[in-house]
């Protein structure tokens, strides 16, 4: 269909929104390189200016955020905000987006207005998926309303019926045990934690399943049950080498009093975190090496 204006021929920008299920085959956040070259080829395919075009240029964005690539993200968003975008999903995208690069960089005081800014527009738009997204991000930005934040956030989940927007429950119980076990509520935390062990056997991954299994098991430590903690992180153990449970088993032998086995552990995560790029405390790391015997 084409409109007709002072002589011109308008071409109706296409309103059909990024399917969520497409954009989750192109996103891979262990390797945001690969996910970028996705999105770069996504978009050859797309009708420029389409809502779906726009859409990809933020998730584009994104990936470039994450390879620490940020003036080249924030190009991509500008480029989005100079064609003057009206549809409410393209504008959630661009607060969030805009947002999550203030937060990557140590801006979290900048990033929180952006986040605020999404809420509303997702919630104009009637996108549980994006409202949900933006809200977990806030408990993380905003760790002192992370509660309001977080309940927010599952209150949209118990109400909706979309099904990419219920995987969220998985996280948002993992964040919130988080938030409760960092000040001091081991008891809260654990049951937040078995909310998320749930939520992630019911729909959730191999990998996202057993870091469920490997918190309610730091809860359990944290709590000073130390044999029912030490039977999760034992079976944990006899899986694929994983530096956290490692360093789990060595805290729970050293509080069960025996530190020589304990050593064994402390050693082997020492080894195996040091080589973790999520991992930036290097106190633990030499407290590890140190335990360990290095």
């Amino acid at each position: 269909m084409q409109t007709h204006r002072k002589g011109f021929v308008v071409h109706p920008v296409d309103p059909t929104p990024l399917d969520g299920d497409r954009l989750d085959q192109l996103w891979d956040f262990d390797d945001p390189a690969e996910s970028a070259a996705r999105f770069r080829a996504e978009l050859t395919m797309t009708a420029p200016g389409s809502v779906a075009h726009e859409e990809l240029r933020t998730q584009l964005a994104r990936a470039l955020g994450l390879l620490d690539r940020e003036a080249e993200a924030v190009a991509e968003l500008d480029a989005v905000e100079a064609n003057g975008p009206t549809d409410p999903r393209v504008r959630t995208r661009l607060h969030l987006e805009r947002a999550r690069l203030h937060h990557s960089n140590h801006r979290a005081a900048q990033s929180i207005p952006q986040f605020q800014a999404a809420v509303t527009s997702a919630r104009a738009a009637d996108e549980d998926f994006l409202l949900v997204d933006a809200l977990h991000m806030l408990a993380i930005a905003d760790p002192d309303n992370a509660e309001h934040w977080t309940r927010a956030a599952l209150a949209a989940t118990d109400r909706t019926t979309d099904r990419r927007t219920r995987r969220w429950i998985g996280a948002l119980r993992n964040n919130f045990g988080w938030a409760r076990h960092d000040r001091g509520d081991f008891a809260g935390a654990l049951e937040e934690f078995e909310r998320a062990r749930d939520a992630y056997r019911a729909n959730g991954s191999v990998e996202q399943q057993r870091v469920a299994d490997w918190a309610v098991g730091r809860a359990l430590r944290s709590l000073g049950r130390y044999d029912e903690a030490l039977a999760v992180q034992t079976r944990l153990g006899g899986g694929e080498p994983d530096g956290y449970v490692e360093e789990e088993l060595g805290e729970l032998l050293l509080a069960t009093g025996a530190p020589e086995r304990a050593r064994v552990h402390f050693a082997r995560a020492a080894d195996l975190l040091a080589g973790d790029p999520g991992l930036d405390e290097p106190d633990r790391l030499e407290r590890l090496r140190a335990l360990g015997g290095g």
